[in-house]
């Protein structure tokens, strides 16, 4: 089968970059070729490896877009977007399916407005999580694409519905962990000796309250030795600003600081070589979308600390780490502590459930069932 993979986000980094190399990677191994569709002006941050065809149209970038310019932006995208339907649609000749890895209901608005629903080959958008104010949006978009039968909407979620609702062309499937793939690398056995390192890595944004857990993390305390590394990327100037501030107010302390963006060998190394993975971030949406940080816990095998608004259907499967109420930077405090001082008597039970939720969750789980939803003759969603 040749699967197209029709990109149109450009970051500077992240878990997109990963999450197409995840399909690439793993529909290759399982014996299809892939390629890229792209807008004409797109740069790539990672070199996949397979062939690139550019198409008319500017690539979707988040990063500067404010009060008019972002108005302004917005109807830019809904007019390439229209663009580029057109385009696929006059090249379907030259692949067998074609994939849209990162999509919301604006995707399905503008394909319902395109001849491109009218595909003859199946088209598979990817919604990585829908909000509870998206939710009649999303349904209303799928419910006007029910009749056309090679539109595919795979929604990146835990259950087997979404919000108790379902459509025949909607498939909730789950999503895949983010595993090293630059770097030899095996999971631990045992419980680290000596230093324990703990690593709060990602993207930097205001809402994560950095300063609140550095002021918690400083103020407990640790029966071991322990070293936090904190590494951030920021992709506007204001969140850039604010990284530097923080770094500067605790440049006296005994935590290390990375402000850079990681891609590739460079991120998957940064994160073999901690022990356990901090993610105190708390925001609605992390109960709706999937945590990519979480997932790279969970590919890498390291037992984490996490708000409870985290994906909280992972961790009542699997005992991989610790949560604490949302918000709570008091309860916060006394996990962090006891998940430290604890670490070695509970490494096994954590270790042990790691294993089972990266066999879960694994990449090649993941292609397998979007390769069942591609292949499908009648929708069963």
């Amino acid at each position: 089968m040749r699967v197209a993979i029709f990109e149109n986000i450009m970051t500077a980094g992240g878990h997109e970059v990963d999450f197409d190399r995840i399909i690439v990677d793993e529909f290759q191994s399982i014996g299809h070729e892939v390629f890229f569709f792209v807008p004409e002006n797109f740069t790539f941050q990672f070199d996949y490896k397979v062939p690139v065809e550019k198409i008319a149209g500017d690539a979707v970038t988040y990063s500067q877009s404010k009060g008019l310019k972002k108005l302004f932006a917005a109807a830019k995208r809904e007019i390439n977007r229209q663009r580029w339907y057109r385009q696929l649609l006059d090249r379907q000749a030259d692949f067998d399916a074609l994939i849209i890895p990162t999509s919301t209901y604006r995707y399905l608005r503008a394909l319902n407005h395109s001849p491109l629903r009218q595909i003859k080959k199946p088209l598979i958008f990817i919604l990585h999580g829908i909000n509870p104010t998206e939710v009649d949006n999303f349904f209303r978009e799928a419910q006007r694409l029910i009749d056309y039968p090679n539109i595919r909407l795979v929604v990146l979620t835990f259950g087997d519905s979404i919000f108790g609702r379902r459509l025949n062309n909607i498939f909730p499937i789950y999503p895949p962990t983010y595993t090293p793939r630059d770097i030899f690398y095996n999971p631990s056995s045992t419980a680290p000796r000596g230093t324990l390192k703990i690593g709060f890595f990602g993207q930097y944004r205001r809402e994560k309250k950095l300063e609140a857990l550095l002021d918690v993390y400083l103020n407990r305390q640790y029966s071991r030795p322990v070293e936090l590394i904190v590494q951030g990327s920021t992709m506007h100037d204001e969140d850039a600003s604010d990284f530097e501030r923080i770094i500067k107010k605790y440049s006296d302390c005994p935590i290390t600081f990375r402000h850079e963006g990681l891609i590739g060998a460079e991120w998957q190394r940064a994160i073999a070589d901690v022990d356990a993975l901090l993610m105190p971030y708390s925001a609605p949406r992390y109960r709706y979308h999937w945590g990519g940080m979480l997932f790279t816990a969970i590919g890498f095998q390291k037992p984490v600390v996490a708000s409870d608004d985290m994906n909280p259907e992972v961790f009542d499967r699997f005992h991989i780490g610790e949560t604490f109420s949302s918000g709570n930077t008091v309860e916060l405090g006394r996990v962090l502590e006891t998940f430290i001082n604890d670490f070695d008597r509970n490494f096994d039970q954590y270790r042990q459930a790691l294993r089972a939720a990266s066999d879960e969750y694994s990449p090649q789980n993941f292609a397998r069932r979007l390769q069942n939803i591609i292949q499908s003759e009648n929708l069963h969603g």
